[in-house]
Parts: structure tokens; sequence; C-alpha cells
């Protein structure tokens, strides 16, 4: 029996968000990362251990400074297709930092919406499925629909305007600093 594309992508979301997290899941992991001294993914290096702590710390500022407008609130809670928002990243991913925050808080206004975590590296199928210039770029989120897991659309890294910025500076510096 042969598969299709679809039937294929479908099994690698089913498989991906039986090992996610909702959100606060999420942040537990984080937190017990930085006070064991490590991250997630497969690069354990001194460095992505710090980007992990300099996550924790960014989100928690995040939690506490979000609040979304009330007109975005009032159109969260019309939505009536639901939609599971499988976000594909690991524990050092700066970009992932500012935007899981807000995800949530788009997720809390709305039954309509299910946010779910899983690690890039521990999915590279999945991953290799929604390539950002052919790269692994997280974090990646993929908007699901529940009833076939079918992925109708998908976002990321980062938006449009701040993608620019990173490909000028890359452009120019060859390669991505820590200063930008």
């Amino acid at each position: 029996m042969s598969f299709s594309k679809e039937t294929a992508e479908s099994t690698l979301v089913e498989e991906a968000l039986r090992k996610s997290w909702d959100y606060p899941g999420y942040r537990e992991l984080v937190r017990k990362q930085v006070d064991e001294g490590r991250t997630s993914g497969l690069n354990q290096s001194e460095a992505y251990v710090y980007y992990t702590l300099l996550n924790h710390k960014r989100m928690r500022r995040w939690e506490k400074k979000t609040a979304l407008p009330e007109n975005l609130e009032a159109a969260l809670q019309k939505l009536e297709e639901p939609r599971i928002w499988l976000v594909l990243t690991e524990t050092w991913c700066g970009d992932a930092a500012p935007v899981l925050p807000i995800m949530h808080a788009f997720a809390s206004q709305t039954d309509s919406l299910d946010l779910r975590i899983a690690l890039r590296d521990e999915h590279p199928g999945l991953m290799d499925r929604f390539l950002t210039n052919n790269a692994r770029s997280i974090p990646k989120l993929l908007m699901v629909r529940p009833s076939d897991y079918k992925v109708v659309d998908s976002w990321g890294p980062r938006p449009r305007e701040a993608a620019q910025i990173v490909e000028a500076y890359r452009k120019e510096h060859g390669k991505l600093t820590e200063e930008l």
C-alpha cells in the first residue's frame, strides 16, 4: 500500500502532536533545562545552554507584558474553524522567545485554537517539509486542521520585515552575529 504525500505529512504531524507540549508544559521544560544547565536539540554547547537561559527570562518578560487589544480578543472568540497551532522550535531559539507567549495569549482567548509545541530536532521529517530557504529555520508554526491533521498553512520563522532585516545583515556581514 502506498501513502500519498498528504497522508505521510499528516502522519508526521500526528506523531509530533503526540510528543508535543502545551504552553505551560513547554515553559516547565525550559525551566528544568535552565535548572539543569542543559538545552534542547543536538547542540549542547555552553552558548546554546546560555541562549536557553536568556529565552527563559525573555519569555517571562513577554508573559508579563503581553496584552491583546480588545478588538483582537473579540475576533479570536468568533473563530469557528478549530485549528491546532503546532510550533516546531528548540528551547535555545531566540526568535521563539517573544513569539510563543503571544501565540499563547491568542490561543487563551478561544477554544478554537490549541497551541502545541514540539522540538524540531525530534521531528526532522516534518521540519524538512517546511524549510525556509532550504534551512530548518525556527520557530515554524504549522496551522493544522484537527479532523485530519492536514497542514492548511504555515508561518515562520519570523515576520517578513524581520526576515528582510536579517537577510540584509547576512549579506553585509557574511553571517549572523550576536549583535544582530
